[in-house]
């Protein structure tokens, strides 16, 4: 391909106890973590001719333009905009759309990014969601939002195929262990089984630490043509396939309660890097709770329909594991600053690029990334390789 797209950069938005460590506002978190990234790359913010982003949290009004308002504060005057919104799995789709503009000359240099103050600002509830639109058909029976559609999917999976509170749990024990080896991560001291089903319940039958964490945070990733990143501080990491879809925003709308989009998704983006699933080194999967996983792997094809609570069993995937996912803490115990699917790339870069410290997985080069948006609404996958 004569114009192949790559990732060259990566940032993050440092934290503490789950804030900004250095304060702002979410402008103020993007823009750090966009020049963050560009130093990663080696390039310039004037070199930013494609900017890509998703909502900002708790800002109304202007905040509801997200490119333009990005890319006033950010001085970008765009030749390619990108301001999709499908909740967590957004990210994976930028990387879509982003690896596409450049593959065309539509733009050279493709900025993502994404900045929440969710937690300082205490905007996160679970009082659910405004009844208007398709959302008046659920809203005014009260239940707790979003975590009460993915309750229901848990219990539907329960029902269908015997799983079991603990085989969820195990989900939240083995990415703990990882936040365990991530100085990063907001949530480190170990915790067992037990633990989590000793943790509060909050929507049945998933408990407190079942549930991803509230807190701010933000990130940014550079893209450009595998050309132009030669001359570039980092080694290039390739965006060999993806794919992306939606089926509702209503759970009651969801067409299978235990089956996502991912199934689609992750078929379509294995298929374009012509890769299989013993090819992937490292998997990183959206984890708003820990039902999402398990779908997840199930519509992935890492496992049969009702074999994800086997699957992860004894931590599997724990580090030490045979399959290692979620290797910087996720969601449950890393941080999750109202959509998450941005950092999940960001790790998966850093896994491939040997950068990850301690948590690094030995001969990386292949990772699947999947974000999961809405109530299990959206999904897309990417497929990110070394080589």
């Amino acid at each position: 391909m004569a114009r192949e797209a790559v990732i060259v950069g990566v940032a993050d938005a440092p934290l503490e106890k789950g804030v900004l460590r250095d304060g702002g506002t979410v402008l103020q978190v993007q823009a750090r973590t966009a020049k963050a990234a560009l130093d990663d790359a080696g390039l310039d913010m004037a070199e930013v001719d494609g900017l890509l982003t998703a909502g900002i949290w708790g800002v109304p009004g202007p905040g509801s333009l997200m490119t333009i308002t990005l890319g006033e504060y950010l001085g970008i005057r765009p030749r390619f905009v990108d301001g999709t919104n499908i909740g967590g799995s957004a990210f994976e789709a930028h990387v879509a759309h982003a690896a596409l503009a450049i593959e065309s000359g539509y733009c050279d240099v493709a900025l993502i990014s994404y900045g929440s103050t969710q937690r300082s600002e205490r905007s996160r509830t679970l009082g659910g969601r405004p009844p208007i639109l398709t959302m008046q058909y659920e809203t005014p029976y009260g239940m707790l939002m979003p975590i009460g559609g993915y309750a229901l999917a848990a219990m539907r999976h329960m029902h269908d195929y015997g799983t079991t509170s603990e085989q969820l749990a195990e989900v939240a024990v083995a990415t703990r262990r990882w936040a365990s080896l991530n100085p990063t991560a907001m949530m480190r001291d170990p915790i067992t089984v037990d633990d989590v089903l000793a943790s509060p319940m909050i929507s049945d039958p998933l408990h407190l630490l079942d549930s991803c964490l509230v807190t701010d945070g933000g990130g940014a990733i550079v893209m450009t043509t595998a050309e132009r990143a030669r001359s570039l501080n980092k080694p290039a990491v390739y965006v060999r396939g993806y794919g992306e879809s939606h089926t509702h925003w209503t759970i009651s709308q969801m067409p299978d309660l235990t089956l996502t989009t991912a199934a689609e998704t992750g078929r379509r983006a294995m298929e374009m890097a012509g890769v299989s699933h013993d090819a992937i080194d490292v998997v990183e999967i959206y984890d708003s709770f820990t039902i999402t996983v398990l779908l997840t792997l199930e519509a992935l094809g890492f496992c049969g329909r009702g074999e994800s609570g086997a699957f992860v069993a004894d931590c599997r995937t724990a580090p030490g594991g045979a399959f290692p996912m979620n290797t910087n803490g996720g969601g449950l115990s890393h941080s999750h600053p109202g959509m998450y699917g941005l950092l999940l790339l960001v790790e998966a870069v850093r896994q491939l690029r040997g950068e990850s410290g301690e948590r690094q997985v030995d001969g990386a080069r292949t990772a699947l990334v999947n974000g999961t948006g809405g109530t299990l609404s959206s999904t897309a996958t990417c497929i990110l390789s070394r080589d």
